[in-house]
């Protein structure tokens, strides 16, 4: 980190003013690596900000602040990734050892997650793309016609992220979203600089965390193409106009954005710093947007865009996100119903057509088990893994076990059984009703399927289970009423 000492310098604890916040610019913050449970952290120097002034009118133009600031050892160091941190999730022996009321808010030792990471690698900064091939650039050399052929593809239900991930060498998510982008035409319209868009995708694809089993930057790619499936449904698709498509686009691929791999329960009840800042109050959701608007501001790849436009964009990108809160389920889902059984859905409304984009988004966040069985099972692991590592956490650290995160208690088929009746199929059927096509029967029909699946696994699972019980107790049972006499003994 380069400092420049001849610029004025406003001391860490000198509240920064709000219209010094909103100037062109960016805050991360990043905390120390024994936040990640590695081994002894390298050298690390005390905490430092600085803030410089435009000679001119003395306007904050950027704004960084570092904590626990690596020093180069002689022989140096690797560069940190966002998304290759060889740690797995947070260390949480940091947990407050004091009673909460036995501390003011103020004094409360937290460890914060990376929040506005701001790793500005050499791999985000390029040298151009060729205006003749963008996308042929864009692809991995050695995996392009594969590639291409399968984003030819894209719109097909039965996509395979996983294939598609495997060929572009784990950049599906900068490559799928470019692509549609491009079929959009979303880069002319908007005139987009192709390497601040290139780069914006890139800074988004690392900073979500390799390490989740679930929420990474496949589940992105994932939603995504979902998300392009609905967009082409023949509703939106006359309707939808192409800053809609643009918000859409890009709220899928940022919608779960530095996912720490833990749920908002977990947050609040740890006193985490988030929960704190959000208020409790979709807390994953607020920070996934705000990272968001971090990196589209550090791009600057909106920034020839008025400002009141500009700022609009980034609040309707916050609705969409807001709407992935799954505690909010009911709300937006009784509110759809109550459209459709009115039938006052206009998509001529603005309004209207945002809500439905919301809805979408929604479908698409949680649209696996209308995966086909092969697809549906991978994520279905995939997810239930991750809750298996909270609940452990919460385990090691004597907190009360969420009773869908104790693998103890639980299993997959039994998890997905109750998300699929509950969750999934009671949104899915209403999302039938406004969009009744090929898509909507194909995703109802393998949501039976998967449904009748889990089913049958949860059944084989617990008649082995009994079996295996039945066999634990015959032998006992055997032994204390069979009794051998020894030979030569007689019989009274």
């Amino acid at each position: 980190m380069e400092v420049c000492y001849q610029l004025p310098v406003l001391p860490l604890d000198r509240p920064v003013p709000k219209h010094v916040l909103s100037r062109r610019g960016a805050i991360s913050f990043s905390s120390s690596s024994s936040l990640f449970g590695g081994p002894a952290p390298r050298q690390l120097s005390k905490r430092r900000g600085a803030i410089s002034y435009d000679s001119e009118d003395q306007t904050a133009l950027y704004i960084r602040m570092l904590g626990d600031v690596r020093v180069r050892s002689q022989v140096g160091f690797e560069p940190e990734r966002r998304g290759s941190h060889p740690y797995l999730y947070v260390d949480f022996r940091t947990l407050h050892s004091r009673p909460e009321a036995a501390r003011p808010v103020s004094a409360r030792n937290v460890r914060r997650l990376l929040s506005f990471q701001r790793y500005l690698h050499s791999s985000r900064f390029f040298h151009g793309i060729p205006a003749n091939n963008p996308l042929g650039y864009i692809l991995d050399d050695d995996f392009t016609g594969q590639a291409k052929l399968m984003l030819q593809k894209v719109g097909n239900w039965n996509f395979d992220i996983f294939l598609f991930d495997r060929l572009t060498n784990g950049n599906s998510l900068v490559n799928l979203t470019f692509h549609l982008f491009n079929t959009y035409g979303l880069i002319e319209l908007f005139q987009l600089d192709m390497v601040k868009l290139r780069r914006f995708l890139v800074m988004i694809q690392e900073d979500y965390r390799c390490q989740n089993p679930y929420h990474n930057a496949v589940h992105a790619a994932d939603v995504t193409q979902a998300m392009y499936c609905y967009l082409q449904e023949p509703k939106l698709a006359e309707t939808l106009t192409s800053c809609d498509l643009l918000l859409g686009l890009l709220a899928a691929a940022t919608h779960d954005l530095d996912h720490p791999g833990v749920n908002q329960p977990f947050l609040i009840k740890t006193d985490h710093y988030l929960a704190a800042l959000y208020k409790n109050s979709s807390v994953l959701e607020n920070h996934h947007w705000k990272s968001a608007v971090g990196l589209l501001r550090e791009s600057d790849l909106l920034s020839h865009l008025p400002t009141e436009d500009r700022l609009n964009m980034e609040e309707r990108l916050g609705s969409l996100i807001l709407a992935t809160d799954i505690s909010r389920q009911n709300d937006y889902l009784s509110e759809f119903r109550t459209h459709l059984d009115k039938g006052d859905l206009c998509l001529t409304n603005g309004g209207h057509r945002h809500f439905i984009l919301q809805m979408a988004l929604k479908c698409a966040d949680i649209c696996n088990p209308c995966r086909p069985w092969k697809l549906s099972k991978q994520w279905s692991e995939k997810v239930t893994e991750e809750f298996f590592h909270q609940g452990d956490i919460e385990r090691k650290h004597n907190l009360e076990v969420t009773p869908l995160c104790d693998r103890q208690s639980n299993s997959v088929a039994n998890i997905q059984i109750g998300f699929m009746a509950y969750v999934v199929e009671p949104l899915f059927v209403e999302w039938s009703r406004f969009s009744d096509t090929r898509l909507s029967q194909t995703m109802m029909s393998h949501l039976s399927l998967n449904k009748q699946g889990w089913n049958e696994g949860r059944d084989k699972q617990e008649a082995s289970s009994s079996r295996a019980s039945e066999e634990q107790r015959t032998p006992a049972t055997k032994d204390s009423n069979s009794k051998v006499l020894p030979q030569g003994s007689k019989g009274s």
